[in-house]
């Protein structure tokens, strides 16, 4: 006889679960009692909402899902940060969620809430389990959920008495991934068109890839000299020094790649949605019917034709759409030369990135931001995993980072402050053996710093750069051009960052002028514990190429 928090942990075990973030809560002791002897990894958060948003970054590494637990009431409701991540994100994720005992219900208990009314909105399912015998069968259907289609948050409800209640349930529980397959005939009418196209161009995004996909679509490309474009925070599904990257389509895009896209006559979307950061607020393409020739793989059959009618509309994963273009490519006996037109346009395509993510075009008042950025290209190696939050800051990143490979890029497409430093520490754990870079403003940061606290104690030495302004720099820059001399709410007061990281025990450093950049990087770099660099910016400095 086991009880239902052993069941639900061994259940866990089964389907491949490494690792779980949490705040422990009196309302699901039986389950943190059923870690003590797994061998799933327990890391203990300081925020529901910085341990909803390690889970989420986990799942974003890894292609299963986080696992996150939280008490009933307001644990539940701190952790909706990262579950709305994980919504917009297309990551999968479950989070357990304590619950009052099933003879309290409906009496609005000690911190009672109805989940399927507060998630609905977000959730891909929420169920409550109010039966010890049913956790497998529903632990399998949230885990088998949260993966399938267009991947997602899963809640799972856990009343105090269903953990505490016993049964003999000795089923083994399996994770049977989906098998896609996209038929031969229609791989090679996508190929046709795409070469008989005079202005193609891909765009990459979403979830559901992996680092051989990305190697697939790689030499795609090259043999149809296909400009490839990455959607917003998903640039490293291509390699940027690849002569085939034409940039990223997400905040501050680049004019010309703007064009490139409006004058394409095919356009072939794999895996993003085109929603309304990287569609530039919806105008990039008509609506509902495109002027190009729209080719469309998503893994969610719903959001296909949902805003842009596609001439070819494909429900596949990006892995298994890259696995049929490598098996029809090994098929075919000859494979089209593309014309020196498109070379030449593919070529135009690359050195346009080159142009615009160049540090020349930084203004005078970054100079000290340019030289950090810089001297992070010349030191950090390029497997070292960038995470950020949100912010204006994060265009350091967007614009000015190469990204060369798969699984370097955790980052939030909804825009969620505070992910940077949760998103870190959980590729740290995950990657121990990489670098692992946080950028985060200072606003940014201070909505979930706590977590240093988490770092110290899990030994992840991630290292943080936190950009300071003394401002919510993206809402003044607005708020400047709206409401010009009417500042209000946008500036902020903060700690000396260095000494509070020194506080908590980790490395820090602080930079005011470009002669401390160096020993504050380097020192960051060799360090062997969770680091911390405080960069003081000009505060007139509202972007890297524009000036308050």
């Amino acid at each position: 006889m086991v009880n239902g928090g052993q069941l639900l942990i061994n259940g866990l075990e089964q389907l491949g679960a490494t690792r779980v973030y949490c705040v422990p809560g009196e309302s699901y002791l039986p389950a943190l009692d059923a870690l003590y002897d797994s061998d799933i990894a327990t890391v203990v958060c300081r925020q529901e909402g910085g341990a909803s948003m390690m889970a989420e970054a986990h799942g974003k590494l890894h292609g299963q899902p986080g696992i996150c637990f939280v008490t009933r009431g307001p644990g539940a409701t701190n952790a909706l940060s990262g579950f709305h991540v994980a919504a917009q994100d297309s990551t999968p994720l479950i989070l357990f969620i304590g619950q009052v005992s099933s003879d309290q219900r409906y009496r609005e208990g000690f911190q009672e809430l109805d989940y399927g009314q507060l998630l609905g909105g977000m959730a891909k399912w929420v169920a409550q389990i109010d039966h010890v015998e049913r956790i497998p069968e529903l632990l399998s259907r949230a885990w088998h959920t949260a993966c399938s289609g267009r991947p997602g948050p899963v809640a799972i409800v856990l009343p105090e008495d269903t953990l505490t209640a016993t049964c003999d349930n000795n089923d083994t529980l399996a994770w049977q991934t989906e098998d896609d397959y996209v038929a031969e005939p229609t791989i090679t009418t996508i190929e046709n068109q795409l070469s008989n196209a005079t202005n193609p161009i891909a765009i990459l995004g979403g979830s559901g890839w992996s680092a051989k996909a990305v190697q697939q679509f790689t030499a795609f490309a090259e043999r149809l000299a296909l400009p490839v474009a990455c959607s917003f925070r998903r640039q490293m599904l291509f390699d940027h020094t690849h002569p085939n990257y034409a940039g990223d389509v997400g905040l501050g895009i680049n004019p010309q790649l703007t064009q490139l896209i409006d004058e394409a006559d095919t356009l072939l979307l794999v895996g993003c949605r085109l929603s309304e950061i990287p569609s530039q607020n919806f105008t990039l393409l008509n609506i509902p019917i495109p002027k190009q020739s729209l080719i469309h793989i998503h893994p969610g059959a719903d959001e296909l034709n949902r805003i842009y009618k596609a001439d070819i509309a494909i429900q596949s994963t990006p892995a298994a759409f890259c696995r049929s273009l490598e098996a029809s490519h090994s098929r075919a006996t000859a494979a089209t030369q593309p014309s020196g037109e498109k070379q030449q346009r593919l070529a135009q395509a690359s050195k346009h990135y080159h142009q615009w993510s160049s540090l020349d075009h930084c203004i005078d008042e970054v100079e000290l931001m340019k030289q950090v950025m810089q001297y992070l290209k010349e030191n950090l190696p390029d497997d070292a995993i960038i995470t950020n939050g949100a912010g204006n800051y994060a265009s350091w990143v967007h614009r000015f980072w190469q990204f060369r490979h798969y699984g370097t890029q955790i980052s939030p497409t909804s825009g969620s402050m505070g992910y940077g430093l949760p998103a870190a520490i959980s590729a740290k754990l995950s990657c121990p053996d990489k670098k692992v870079v946080a950028f985060a403003g200072d606003g940014c940061f201070q909505m979930t710093c706590q977590e240093l606290a988490t770092a110290m104690q899990e030994n992840a030495a991630v290292i943080v750069l936190v950009i300071d302004n003394c401002m919510y720099g993206t809402i003044r820059m607005h708020q400047e051009k709206h409401f010009p001399d009417r500042v209000i709410a946008t500036s902020i007061v903060n700690p000396d960052f260095a000494q509070l990281a020194n506080s908590y025990g980790a490395y820090s450093a602080t930079i005011e002028k470009p002669d401390d950049i160096a020993a504050a990087i380097t020192g960051a770099i060799e360090s062997d514990t969770a680091a911390l660099v405080h960069i003081k910016t000009n505060p007139s400095a509202i972007t890297p190429t524009q000036s308050l």
